[in-house]
């Protein structure tokens, strides 16, 4: 009988030491998910963060694009006007020559008529001189 006590507590102790190691072992199975937990936290605040920085570059190039659209805007209001002034100036080139044509005519007409008015006179002197020597 005093054999079955003694074993009895190895029995005891083997059991305890089995239930120390059982809780040893899910402690540090609980450890490892902590662990784990922690970082995919880390992970989903690293990528969450990564987002917002997308989100706000987004942002900032949407901003961009809308103020490149009013720089079209303006200057495609700029190139009509651009166009409209060759327009005007092609017609007032045309109408400047035209003229310039015209003020050539009449300046040829003016002078041929100042010869003429100079040969007149020139004969009427003539005729007076020739009158008075006479």
């Amino acid at each position: 009988m005093l054999s079955h006590p003694v074993s009895g507590v190895g029995v005891s102790s083997d059991k305890s030491q089995e239930q120390r190691a059982l809780v040893e072992s899910k402690r540090q199975e609980v450890i490892s998910l902590d662990n784990e937990i922690s970082f995919n936290e880390a992970i989903i605040e690293e990528r969450e963060q990564g987002i917002q920085e997308v989100q706000q570059q987004i942002g900032e190039v949407n901003e961009i694009f809308k103020d490149l659209a009013v720089l079209v805007h303006e200057q495609g209001a700029m190139i009509d006007d651009i166009g409209s002034n060759i327009e005007h100036s092609h017609e007032a080139t045309v109408q400047a020559k035209s003229e310039l044509v015209k003020a050539s005519k009449t300046q040829r007409s003016s002078s041929s008529l100042v010869c003429l008015l100079l040969v007149i006179f020139g004969i009427v002197l003539l005729i007076i001189i020739i009158v008075v020597a006479a």
